[in-house]
């Protein structure tokens, strides 16, 4: 009987057709899931001093509307510092030392809002610049920042203002050196506007698929440092801040275990000091009254 022979032609494949296999497909796709995951975290790292600090690179053209000098701050490491001295109407009353936030240098127009604010109600005001802002030299770490807030100190203590004539106020990143700087040296007072429990748990919201707590090498944590300051602090935050949750003021204060109070004030994170000035000028003067600091009378302009 005649068979029929199996056909073999050109168009026929002598080899088994390739044929993509789903176990492949989901490893390529884990592979390049995992190759763009890690590659976000090593670009969020590498551009964590921008983010954190967004350091201003010149000193801008604003001015205080009243005398001040602009000092350089002896440093025993050799770094170049300068301050903004701003001395009220009476040398005894006194000195703030004030830590600016992120985004901002000592010449921005919120920060000279919160030097005349300062300055009208009695008080003497000294405002270091952080390295890495306004044309200083340097990288802005955790460390460095503290390092500067420290050398502004030790300014005002060779200047012969004693530690219990000496006022700590930090506002928004600046509360964090604050805390830090309060922690390690003593004061007077210590006061905290808009200030962040830990810039760590922030950014672990604002990237909650990336981690942020264990990547983040500055982690201004001053919730684990807030319960060892001995000094009374006042805390000033909005319920409207948008940029530090009124809930990280509130988890701070919670944890603060020396004599404290927390003032409620209106303006945001950045206009506070502008849009509530009344409320801040009578809960500083009060805060500074209850601890036998000569802050509520005026200077003159």
């Amino acid at each position: 009987m005649w068979r029929t022979p199996k056909y073999t032609g050109p168009e026929r494949r002598k080899a088994r057709r390739w044929r993509p296999r789903p176990i492949r497909i989901l490893l390529v796709l884990l592979a390049i899931a995992v190759v763009g995951y890690a590659s976000v975290v090593l670009w969020l790292m590498s551009q964590e001093t921008r983010l954190v600090f967004q350091a201003g690179a010149v000193l801008g053209p604003s001015r205080p509307p009243f005398p001040y000098q602009q000092i350089d701050l002896p440093r025993t490491d050799g770094a170049r510092q300068f301050a903004w001295k701003m001395p009220a109407a009476a040398p005894d009353r006194p000195w703030v030392l004030f830590l600016h936030g992120n985004a901002s240098n000592v010449a921005s127009n919120v920060n000279i809002s919160h030097y005349r604010l300062l300055r009208d109600s009695g008080l003497n005001v000294l405002a270091p610049e952080y390295r890495g802002f306004s044309g200083l030299d340097g990288i802005p770490t955790e460390d460095a920042l503290a390092a500067d807030a420290h050398a502004a100190y030790a300014y005002l203590q060779q200047s012969g203002v004693p530690a219990t004539r000496i006022v700590v106020y930090g506002w928004s990143l600046g509360s964090a050196v604050a805390v830090r700087l309060a922690d390690e040296v003593e004061a007077a007072a210590v006061i905290l506007e808009g200030a962040p429990a830990s810039i760590a748990e922030i950014g672990q919201k604002q990237y909650p698929f990336f981690p942020i707590r264990i990547v983040m090498r500055n982690r201004f944590d001053s919730l684990r440092r807030i319960a060892r300051i001995r000094e009374p602090l006042l805390f000033l935050h909005s319920p409207e801040d948008v940029v530090i949750p009124y809930s990280e003021g509130r988890r701070l204060y919670d944890a603060a275990t020396s004599q404290k109070t927390m003032v409620d004030v209106r303006g945001g994170h950045v206009h506070a000091s502008e849009e509530d000035q009344a409320l801040f000028r009578s809960a500083i003067a009060a805060f500074l009254d209850r601890n036998g600091l000569t802050g509520a009378q005026a200077a003159v302009r």
